[in-house]
C-alpha cells in the first residue's frame, strides 16, 4: 500500500509554520449551544511532519466487539496522554498556541493528543461524540489537526432534528492538509461527528485530536 504524499501546490512557503490564528478562522454556529470553528492552511508546509508522523508514531491496529462479533476498526491509532512526549516538536508547538488561543473561553490548557492514521478512502470512523470523562456533561474544545489528503469531517444533532439549511442532512466540512476544525461548546453532548468512507481514489491522511485533561 503507498502511503506517500504529495506535496501541496497551495503552499507559498517551504518552512513548516503555524500561521495566525486571530487571521482566517471562521466560528460556525450550530444549535443547541455548540460550534465549530475552521482555520484553513493554519499548518504551512506540513509534509515533513506527515512523513515524520506516518514513520515514526507506533500505530495500533484495535479490534472492537460489534453485536455478535469482533471486527477491525477501519483506521490506525495512537494515544498520548498528558504525561507522554508528542512524537514531533510541531505537534507541542500546536498544542500550545491552540491553548493560548482558546485560553479565555476554554479555560484550561489542551494537554493529549490522539492520532488517527485513515490509509485510504476505505477507512472511516463512524458516528460519534467524544462524551467519555467530563465531556459527557460539561461543555469542552475539540481542536483537530488535519495532514494529508483531503477528508469532509461530517456533524449531525445527536436528537435526530434536522439540520437547517442542510436539507436535513449532516453539516459537512471538507478538511485539507493543514487545516484545522475545533468543536466547541455543547456539541460532543448534543452533536455527532463522523468521517465517512468514501470510493474516491484517495491517499492517507492522519488526524491530530488536541483535547483538554479527562475528555475521551
Amino acid at each position: 500500500m503507498d502511503l506517500t504524499l504529495q506535496g501541496s501546490l497551495l503552499d507559498l512557503t517551504d518552512e513548516m509554520t503555524l500561521r495566525d490564528l486571530r487571521v482566517g478562522t471562521t466560528r460556525h454556529p450550530l444549535a443547541l449551544g455548540a460550534w465549530v470553528d475552521v482555520r484553513p492552511g493554519w499548518l504551512a508546509a506540513g509534509d515533513e511532519l506527515f512523513a515524520a508522523l506516518l514513520r515514526d508514531v507506533p500505530w495500533h491496529a484495535e479490534r472492537r466487539q460489534m453485536y455478535d462479533s469482533v471486527v477491525d476498526v477501519p483506521r490506525l491509532t495512537k494515544f498520548y496522554g498528558g504525561d507522554e512526549p508528542l512524537p514531533h516538536p510541531m505537534l507541542a508547538q500546536a498544542r500550545d498556541a491552540l491553548s493560548r488561543h482558546y485560553a479565555g473561553e476554554l479555560g484550561e490548557p489542551f494537554v493529549t493528543a490522539g492520532l488517527c492514521l485513515y490509509r485510504d478512502g476505505r477507512d472511516s470512523v463512524a458516528w460519534h461524540g467524544d462524551r467519555i470523562g467530563r465531556s459527557r456533561d460539561s461543555d469542552t474544545m475539540i481542536a483537530i489537526l488535519s495532514l494529508g489528503s483531503p477528508r469532509t469531517l461530517a456533524l449531525r444533532p445527536r436528537d435526530g432534528r434536522p439540520v437547517e439549511g442542510a436539507g436535513g442532512r449532516s453539516l459537512r466540512y471538507p478538511l485539507g492538509h493543514g487545516d484545522l476544525v475545533v468543536m466547541g461548546g455543547s456539541c460532543q453532548r448534543t452533536w455527532d461527528h463522523c468521517v465517512p468512507k468514501t470510493a474516491e481514489p484517495l491517499g492517507p491522511r492522519i488526524s491530530v485530536q488536541f483535547r483538554v485533561a479527562g475528555v475521551r
